[in-house]
């Protein structure tokens, strides 16, 4: 099984396409992940960039903002055609919302499987804050009943909303485990989705937990027998990112943690790669 990890975009606003997408290559990931808007010209760019630099694409949709649900339902099919027309890697999904109901959700899953099964293109269904999949115990009642349904891994959500490192929650994690198929390697605690800084001792246990969680999911991919796993660092800017008062300025740098998590996952899931390429030799 091959590891793909992926920078995202979030938090690299003042930079163009071209110069983003090198500093990236530079660093030593495999692709990008990000939204894509509907503007023609940005579109090309972005696509542009990303081909000149030798990267993958996934493609992020979050614009889940409509409270009516039939209009939240067409925004959502026409963001999936969107991006699944631009062929990615993977479409990660912040699917539906946490006041919708399991039946409307449901609804939203059927959309995005009609889209891969014409597509050909992954949707994974985000776990995250205020979406369809906001909770461990929510997520695995509806994981239970849509079968066909796969997952972007972020617990750190989980570990806010639960106000707990998941410890009583262990059977729902191992549903979220086996329908995961992207990973959003992110540190939360219990009281926010983003620690300070994962290099920091203080969260060493936080750190420890979510590296557990992440270890499970490709060692089941593995045993399952898929040909390849993705992971994004996803620390964000602010307010995921704590500042300083008055002056805003964040505590620690967005790029340089990423790449830090980057760099630890890839040395710390190296002998899966080596594996592989030793087997198909």
């Amino acid at each position: 099984m091959q590891i793909k990890f992926f920078c995202p975009k979030w938090g690299s606003d003042n930079i163009t396409w071209d110069a983003f997408c090198a500093k990236v290559k530079a660093a030593g990931y495999d692709g990008v992940e990000t939204p894509v808007p509907f503007d023609a010209s940005e579109q090309q760019e972005i696509i542009t960039a990303i081909k000149d630099h030798g990267l993958l694409l996934i493609g992020q949709y979050y614009q889940s903002f409509e409270k009516d649900f039939e209009a939240h339902k067409g925004s959502f099919k026409k963001y999936m055609e969107y991006l699944a027309a631009m062929q990615p890697l993977l479409i990660d999904s912040q699917t539906g919302k946490d006041y919708f109901t399991a039946a409307q959700n449901s609804e939203l899953f059927e959309i995005a499987q009609a889209v891969t099964n014409e597509t050909g293109v992954t949707i994974a269904h985000e776990t995250h804050r205020n979406k369809a999949l906001f909770a461990a115990h929510i997520t695995k009642e509806l994981l239970v009943a849509n079968s066909d349904v796969v997952i972007t891994a972020d617990f750190s959500h989980w570990c806010n909303v639960s106000e707990s490192l998941l410890e009583q929650q262990q059977e729902s994690l191992d549903v979220a485990t086996s329908r995961t198929v992207h990973i959003h390697a992110r540190v939360g605690h219990a009281e926010s989705a983003q620690v300070s800084d994962p290099r920091a001792t203080e969260w060493s246990a936080e750190v420890e937990a979510h590296l557990t969680w992440w270890d499970a999911i490709i060692d089941y991919r593995l045993k399952s027998g898929a040909q390849l796993s993705t992971i994004t660092p996803e620390f964000g800017p602010a307010p995921y990112m704590p500042a300083l008062p008055y002056t805003k300025m964040p505590v620690a740098n967005q790029w340089d943690i990423n790449v830090y998590m980057m760099r630890m996952l890839r040395e710390r899931y190296k002998g899966i790669d080596e594996e592989n390429i030793k087997n198909n030799e």
